[in-house]
């Protein structure tokens, strides 16, 4: 192979230096990022597969057959155990491996570094997460973590026999900070993510350990004293007022205040004399004159540092004896034999110090790769004041701990794709350091709840039961000890109700707690003037229609949900959860099937039909004026307030029929005369009876020579409106169609397991930017088709002028959810009759060729 530019003149700059000290990496350019030290690169014109390529083979090839990760082939060793199962005993651990070599040969380290001599890119992935116990993992640590953790469980697959695993270190010398609590919480929510750590705190048989630095002190004094005998470091007795002194003079100088190295080359007889009096002094690394390091980051590229002007000669032992942040860093990434270390921008700088410990100990440095840092949406480093950035929080808000891994992995990589949802394994298989990428990456609170409701839309309603009853435990709305088979039936319908409209489990939760209350208010005055039920009141049609209800419900002739069988609504002929919501379960003597009938009675007795029907029931009944089936709000209140509900009514806020009634009755005795009569019905019988008089001959003429106002829907001959499946979605990507210029791809989410893909003619009329995260209505029952030779799946709903000169989107409600079906004002969308066709029975000529 050839090298390229810049690894000559790494070369060249490795070789005019006078330091034996530097070590510069270089990326050949037939390994996929692979690091090596100038003194190690090979030569080579052969063509074979490396020994790295050849294991991607078996990688995949193993993946394809067993996507199992390192847990369940490790489960199988004897007295093997996971570090993510020791949580409660983290205050035990072993300092064997310590304290043995702190008992060998002092001249000799080569046995504590297990990668001296070897060359790290043949070396399987030995990847680290190395936490402070200072307070919570919050989103950037997490990442790291997910990070590390990727390419270690790649490498699990690519070298199966090999040492190769993802280690958790704790990183706790800050011992004013340090606290066991946030030691727990840390390891707490990565078992959470599911980033299992192979060795880590009290894991069994692992020869690394232990694996707190608090633990490792016997280690970092062997190998500090170590190097002040060979004579890379050296103890020094300067005072605290005399540092001080010294900064003020060089900042008085203009000069970069650093160490002068007044004890560097001082009389061994006056150093141990001091050290024989007991003086306090700290341990100092001897920076080479002249020395320069250089790293090849698999994100930030070449980097380079002048060590003796950037550092001086830095501290390794206080005069305490603590070990300071980067002598325990460079010390455990040598002894733990760590290949790869990914982390943070922020410590980039460490890396000068690391660097030349190690190079110091004549460990190989491992490849690094520093990423950005994650921002919030005003482009400030994330943090607390931009909402939840802890785990913790996000389990607390209903996230999927695989929703957070797959978005974590987004902020700040990506597989070349467009896929944006990925699996667990498949995150694993196309993960690569070298997709990093340079830029700072924005957490959109948004994008995390899309994603979040992209992997709940793949799973069935019984796999989420479990995470909507400890929402449910969270809110209190579940008693403590109550019945298993009440509390499974509330936390089923619950699931099922919601499923649809999901975007976190909290949100099943919070969706509970909204159908079980009632938020009608006291009185008509009490609504907000312009509110959409104040001026579906005024219309008049409420007052009848409730006053029809309160007296069919104290008559006993007013359906109401079935004790013995309350789960009907949910339920379909198979005994499987619906979650659509326009479906409702029940056979022809259920709940559900009354409701109806008794709704067809209504409309016959009162002359209503459609919205002046269906949402005054729905307010009278749920006090609300949308929401889900009508049906299956009624059935969840009854589970609610049954004899021995699992519900804690109180935390619930459950309001049940009865008070319902109660207070339905207080609001229409409210209600001003001038609206409890049908205000459609009055102007009918003023328009009959105004004046009596006759049109004159002129009147009447006029009248028939004035044009007729068509009604869009007099000359429709398709499909009844009802029969239309038009939900609400959101374009989540737009494109420029390969061969038609007048024609934009999109890609569009409609509540469904996979977005849409739609051709639409909007590219005349609209730029993609503005297109992109719109909510659009879109009609769902066409047949798909090609369009000029794009699979499109149905079709954006539009409006323009006659000319076709003017084109927008047609409004979505306000507050409606994605995948939500819209109704047609007018129209009766309830029951079978309102239920949409199938595809293969809607064409898109029929529908539209006589609508406006």
């Amino acid at each position: 192979m050839k090298l390229n530019m810049a690894s000559m003149a790494l070369l060249a700059a490795s070789l005019s230096s006078t330091s034996s000290l530097v070590c510069a990496f270089t990326r050949p350019a037939n390994h996929r990022g692979a690091l090596t030290t100038l003194s190690k690169l090979h030569f080579s014109t052969t063509k074979e597969p490396t020994q790295q390529q050849q294991s991607t083979i078996r990688r995949r090839k193993a993946l394809k057959q067993n996507t199992s990760t390192l847990l369940s082939r490790a489960s199988t060793f004897t007295n093997y155990k996971d570090g993510a199962l020791f949580l409660s005993t983290t205050e035990e651990s072993t300092t064997t491996a310590v304290n043995g070599a702190a008992s060998s040969d002092e001249s000799n380290l080569d046995n504590l570094f297990p990668n001296k001599n070897k060359s790290i890119i043949d070396l399987p992935p030995r990847m680290r997460f190395a936490p402070s116990p200072t307070g919570s993992l919050h989103v950037g640590g997490a990442r790291t973590a997910l990070y590390n953790w990727l390419v270690a469980k790649k490498g699990q697959l690519d070298f199966v026999e090999g040492d190769g695993g993802f280690v958790l270190r704790v990183e706790d010398t800050d011992v004013a900070r340090s606290t066991k609590e946030s030691e727990d919480s840390v390891l707490a929510d990565l078992s959470w993510l599911g980033l299992t750590w192979d060795e880590g705190p009290n894991t069994p048989l692992a020869k690394y350990g232990p694996y707190r630095q608090s633990e490792r002190s016997t280690l970092y004094s062997k190998i500090a004293n170590s190097l002040i005998e060979s004579g890379k470091a050296y103890p020094c007795f300067s005072t605290p007022e005399e540092l001080d002194a010294m900064k003020a003079r060089m900042e008085a100088e203009g000069i970069p205040p650093r160490y002068d190295g007044t004890w560097r080359d001082a009389d061994p007889e006056v150093v141990k004399a001091k050290i024989d009096a007991g003086d306090p002094y700290t341990v100092r690394f001897k920076v080479p004159a002249g020395a320069r390091v250089v790293i090849d980051d698999a994100v930030r590229g070449t980097v380079s540092w002048d060590a003796e002007a950037t550092v001086g000669d830095f501290i390794l032992l206080r005069s305490s004896g603590v070990p300071v942040y980067n002598f325990c860093v460079a010390v455990d990434d040598a002894s733990m034999g760590i290949t790869t270390v990914i982390r943070a921008e922020e410590h980039l700088t460490n890396t000068l110090r690391q660097g030349l410990i190690l190079d110091a100990l004549g460990a190989p440095r491992p490849r690094y790769a520093h990423c950005s840092l994650i921002l919030g949406e005003d482009k400030q480093k994330l943090s607390k004041r931009h909402g939840a950035t802890s785990c913790n929080q996000f389990r607390l808000d209903g996230f999927l701990p695989d929703a957070m891994i797959n978005y974590l992995a987004l902020l700040g990589w990506n597989d070349g794709t467009d896929n944006e949802i990925f699996t667990r394994e498949e995150l694993i298989d196309a993960f690569d350091i070298d997709r990093i990428v340079k830029s700072p990456s924005v957490f959109d609170m948004d994008k995390l709840k899309w994603v979040n409701s992209q992997h709940l839309k793949r799973m069935e309603v019984e796999e989420i039961l479990g995470l909507v009853e400890e929402q449910l435990g969270f809110m209190g709305m579940i008693k403590e000890g109550a019945d298993e088979a009440k509390k499974s039936d509330f936390i089923f319908a619950t699931t099922a109700l919601a499923k649809q409209m999901l975007e976190t489990t909290q949100d099943a939760a919070t969706n509970a707690k909204t159908v079980l209350g009632y938020s009608l208010p006291a009185a008509f005055a009490d609504l907000e003037d312009g509110s959409e039920a104040k001026e579906m009141v005024k219309q008049g049609n409420f007052y009848g229609i409730a006053m029809k209800i309160i007296e069919m419900y104290e008559s006993g002739s007013f359906p109401t949900p079935d004790s013995s069988n309350l789960l009907a609504a949910f339920m379909d002929g198979s005994n499987k959860a619906i979650v659509e919501d326009n479906q409702v379960g029940g056979d022809e003597t259920s709940y559900p099937q009354a409701y109806k009938a008794t709704m067809k009675s209504v409309a016959k007795e009162m002359q209503v039909k459609g919205k002046n029907l269906f949402h005054p029931v729905r307010l009278a009944l749920t006090g609300e004026m949308s929401g889900q089936e009508v049906t299956k709000q009624m059935s969840l209140l009854a589970l609610a307030s049954e004899d021995d509900t699992a519900v804690n009514a109180e935390a619930a806020d459950v309001v049940t029929i009865e008070a319902r009634m109660e207070k339905l009755k207080g609001f229409c005795d409210s209600i001003p005369e001038e609206f409890r009569a049908s205000k459609q019905a009055s102007d009918d019988a003023a328009n009959r009876s105004k004046d009596g008089k006759k049109q004159s001959k002129a009147e009447e003429e006029a009248a028939a020579a004035a044009p007729a106002v068509a009604d869009p829907l007099d000359g429709y001959e398709g499909p009844p409106i009802t029969a239309l499946d038009i939900r609400v979605g959101r374009i989540n990507k737009v494109w420029v169609h390969e061969e038609a210029d007048k024609l934009f791809c999109e890609e569009i989410d409609v509540g469904e397991d996979e977005p849409r893909q739609i051709a639409s003619g909007l590219r005349p009329y609209m730029n993609a930017e503005d297109l992109e995260g719109r909510m659009v209505l879109v009609l769902c029952n066409l047949k798909a088709r090609k369009l000029a030779g794009f699979p499109s799946h149905g079709m954006v709903l539009c409006a323009s002028n006659e000319d076709h000169s003017v084109v927008k989107l047609v409004s979505v409600p306000v507050e409606a959810k994605i995948g939500e079906r819209v109704t047609v004002p007018g129209f009766d969308f309830e029951g079978e009759e309102g239920a949409p066709f199938a595809e293969n029975k809607v064409g898109k000529k029929k529908v539209f060729e006589k609508i406006a």
